[in-house]
């Protein structure tokens, strides 16, 4: 029996990298998994794998900037298997950046899917969480909404706005027995890092730097971010709400000379 055995759960951007490897451990601790992202043969791919190894996975293409669309893939979810007792709000872009040279059209994009998609997610989630008696959010936020990274003025606004907002709804949903949490990865090595270093002038020199700039001498892999989503979903966390959770290796606490503090 796993953790999850029997509770229905929604992961959005879930056909690759973190998203992928949360609905994997979430189905491996034996919950039925919604798998939403834009990608509609991915999705449709990573619920057929866990379905073969686990309890029946249900897909759906969506853009998580789309109220219908987020409404109608909660509500799909509900439809097939009855509830709803969590969702990890994961689904969101990259999009590179400083305030004065970020485009418009970039930054309506990546607050529409990074931010508005969370908010999508929570507004249809918490009715049927609420249903259920309760429920858990974790929602996907980042190392950068807490330390300056130059360049990604868009991705950060986005990242911190998540840790305000997860807090806000930690306080008000809370004696409705739905605890409301996020992770913040450091770096983790996830298909859109890979094609970063695939396109760096010198890889080995990118990846030597990455590690660098973690306590631990290394960046994460997706398993790892997906362990702390699978706890902070179970009952395990059932006195943890309002929390943002990092995940990154020491970064946030490395000095400026390269040793932890």
């Amino acid at each position: 029996m796993g953790r999850l055995t029997g509770k229905v759960c929604a992961v959005t951007g879930a056909a690759t990298g973190i998203g992928y490897a949360i609905a994997r451990r979430l189905a491996a601790e034996g919950a039925h998994v919604g798998i939403a992202d834009i990608d509609s043969d991915g999705a449709a791919r990573v619920a057929a794998d866990l379905g073969e190894t686990g309890p029946e996975a249900y897909a759906a293409r969506i853009d998580v900037s789309r109220a219908d669309e987020v409404d109608g893939f909660v509500t799909g979810v509900v439809d097939r298997f009855g509830r709803l007792d969590a969702i990890v709000n994961n689904a969101g872009v990259a999009i590179a950046g400083s305030a004065d040279a970020l485009s418009e059209e970039d930054w309506d994009r990546v607050v529409a899917v990074n931010l508005k998609g969370v908010w999508l997610g929570m507004k249809y989630a918490i009715p049927h969480l609420r249903a259920a008696g309760g429920g858990a959010i974790v929602n996907m936020a980042s190392v950068q909404a807490l330390v300056g990274f130059p360049g990604w003025a868009g991705y950060a606004a986005t990242k911190g706005g998540i840790i305000g907002l997860t807090q806000q709804a930690a306080v008000e949903y809370g004696t409705a027995g739905i605890r409301i949490n996020c992770l913040a990865p450091g770096t983790i090595m996830t298909p859109m890092n890979e094609r970063i270093f695939r396109t760096a002038a010198d890889p080995d020199a990118l990846i030597a730097n990455w590690n660098a700039s973690h306590a631990l001498g290394r960046f994460g892999q997706p398993d790892e971010v997906a362990t702390a989503a699978a706890f902070l979903v179970s009952d395990e966390a059932s006195f943890i709400t309002g929390t943002c959770l990092r995940v990154d290796g020491g970064l946030t606490v490395l000095g400026p000379t390269g040793e932890a503090v």
